[in-house]
């Protein structure tokens, strides 16, 4: 029996299913194997080139831990996930417990005998963000250093593929993203447009040279699932709150190298409890619980593990007064 016996579309809408069905499991985790990366860009707070990769069993404990929150998908992240010795493991105990498997890199480490290995651990998709066509001081994410990494992936990936392509104050040069993206489409790669943020997770709005390259992007994308947060990015690239209800907490949960749980990457410190003892109790307050950062955020995953619920069980606000500036 393979690792990709039920077919990921058919796991998916499984996970669709099972969330409209019940709010008191978590659908996404985000799990840091490892804060070390390769890179060093310069908007990147969730990195540093010191710190050692979590040591397997303790990620096992962890992955046992949200299967046992009926958690749908578990996205690996880092810094740089690929630094970790025992990504593959990880991602087939991922996979051996029933949860969809994901992982964001930045590619750099990608190899012919790497996507295979991956597609032997069962991974289900893979997402990599490029910043620019060119690298630059601020980010060496390039479409030119990087092509030859999507070319691999078009070539040997059994997983699904996205190439994130992003917007900002800090990008010079817009265009760039749209040359990102007519690649990944040339290659068969579904994209997606981030915003970059600032150091809290906040947008801030765009030129309105950028706001006709997100428009653009957008309506190149055609309809789709997630359309819904393209109305979202349409409020956040001219400056304008979104009204919604964060779940994070309880359906995203941002479980750190420490194995502490976080509201997301860009809130860390809250609620900082370990995950072994984060109860359901827990779970459910953070459910119910309006966030002051929610009206900017720009952090996708938590809007996508969050919209399905957007239509039942109202918030009350959240006093926290842990904001990172």
């Amino acid at each position: 029996m393979t690792l990709r016996r039920v077919p990921r579309g058919l796991r998916g809408a499984r996970m669709v299913a099972k969330a409209l069905l019940s709010t008191r499991h978590t659908i996404l985790a985000h799990l840091v194997v490892t804060r070390r990366c390769n890179l060093a860009c310069a908007y990147c707070n969730e990195y540093d080139h010191v710190s050692e990769p979590v040591p397997l069993e303790l990620l096992r404990r962890r992955i046992d831990d949200l299967s046992s929150r009926g958690t749908s998908l578990i996205t690996i992240s880092g810094g740089e996930p690929l630094l970790h010795p025992e990504l593959e493991d990880v991602v087939a105990h991922i996979r051996r417990r029933g949860i969809i498997a994901t992982l964001i890199t930045n590619g750099y480490l990608l190899t012919e005998q790497r996507i295979k290995k991956l597609n032997g651990a069962g991974l289900d998709y893979l997402q990599v963000s490029i910043d620019y066509v060119d690298p630059d001081e601020a980010s060496m994410k390039s479409l030119k250093v990087l092509d030859s990494k999507l070319v691999l992936l078009s070539k040997y990936a059994g997983f699904g593929v996205n190439v994130n392509a992003v917007l900002g104050s800090a990008v010079e040069n817009p265009e760039d993203a749209q040359v990102v993206v007519r690649r990944a489409r040339e290659l068969g790669f579904p994209t997606s447009l981030g915003i970059i943020h600032s150091g809290n997770g906040q947008a801030k709005p765009l030129s309105q040279r950028q706001q006709t390259i997100y428009r653009d992007i957008v309506r190149g994308k055609g309809p789709g699932i997630f359309a819904w947060l393209d109305r979202f990015g349409e409020n956040l690239v001219q400056g304008r709150p979104n009204r919604w209800k964060c779940r994070a907490g309880a359906r995203y949960l941002y479980v750190d190298e420490y194995g502490l749980v976080h509201w997301c990457s860009q809130q860390r410190g809250y609620p900082g409890v370990p995950l072994e003892h984060y109860s359901h109790e827990d779970m459910r307050r953070q459910y119910f619980m309006e966030k002051p950062c929610a009206s900017y955020c720009t952090v996708q995953c938590v809007h996508r593990a969050s919209m399905i619920d957007g239509w039942r069980h109202r918030q009350t606000s959240a006093k926290v007064s842990h904001s990172r500036e």
